[in-house]
């Protein structure tokens, strides 16, 4: 039967036809949470949870789940989505996605990472069309969410990014950006950093030969490589109310607020 999965079709927008493809890397080996992407929420496969959520954005026309074992490629493929499995020396996400995408007739390349379940769908769309509307000199788009009740925004893993007035990133940090010197400036607030990219699919390569970049190894924070080589990233802005999930404990936290 066939899936939105299978279909490799575009859409028309304004700036003219746009094939989009979505992949989703997963890996087996994790440190802290070992064989995460068939772990069971609400009794279905981690990575089954990120595939249905990402069918669901208006704008993908494709998804492939790029994997370095074969258990994720049979789990993907009997829940009918599509797997290729990829090498396994691959240093990061990133590079993984690069290895699938340098094979498809695609334009734009969503990297919807494979520890979201509860991504939500519209996150991915908006994403999608900040890229587009940006215009083919910015090569990458991202999202940034405001800061949801209950999450601190001094959190260090909560990433937090400064945007412009031509909605592109200005600086990304895991510390508190921007300040509020005197504590009554409310003209801005910081914002969360959503870990979903997409790409143009020829920056992809250009963006792997680069190397490491000095701010991107004192944050720990890849997207930072982009910016000090002078490239942009565009920022759409929404509503995200959900983390990825790095441990058992934060997995079974997910269930426990599913159930609410």
């Amino acid at each position: 039967m066939a899936s939105r999965a299978d279909v490799d079709s575009d859409f028309t927008t304004a700036h003219g036809h746009v094939k989009v493809v979505a992949v989703i890397p997963a890996r087996w080996a994790s440190v802290r949470f070992p064989g995460k992407p068939l772990a069971l929420l609400a009794g279905k496969p981690v990575i089954v949870h990120v595939c249905e959520q990402a069918k669901k954005a208006k704008h993908v026309q494709r998804i492939i789940v790029a994997t370095d074992d074969a258990r994720i490629v049979d789990v993907v493929t009997a829940a009918g989505f599509e797997a290729r499995l990829t090498r396994a020396d691959h240093v990061n996400g990133t590079s993984r996605i690069s290895e699938v995408a340098a094979s498809l007739n695609a334009d734009i390349i969503v990297n919807v990472q494979g520890d979201e379940p509860r991504i939500e769908p519209e996150l991915i769309d908006l994403a999608i069309e900040a890229l587009i509307k940006a215009g083919p000199s910015v090569p990458v788009s991202t999202v940034a969410s405001p800061f949801m009740p209950g999450e601190d925004v001094n959190d260090p893993n909560l990433v937090k990014v400064a945007v412009g007035a031509h909605g592109r990133a200005l600086y990304f940090s895991r510390s508190r950006i921007p300040f509020n010197r005197d504590g009554t400036n409310t003209g801005s607030v910081p914002l969360k950093h959503v870990g979903l990219y997409v790409y143009r699919r020829e920056f992809l390569p250009i963006f792997l030969a680069l190397a490491p970049t000095p701010l991107e190894l004192t944050e720990q924070l890849e997207q930072l490589r982009v910016l000090e080589n002078g490239h942009a990233i565009a920022v759409a802005i929404g509503n995200a109310r959900f983390h990825g999930v790095d441990t058992p404990q934060q997995l079974e936290k997910l269930e426990a607020r599913s159930h609410q």
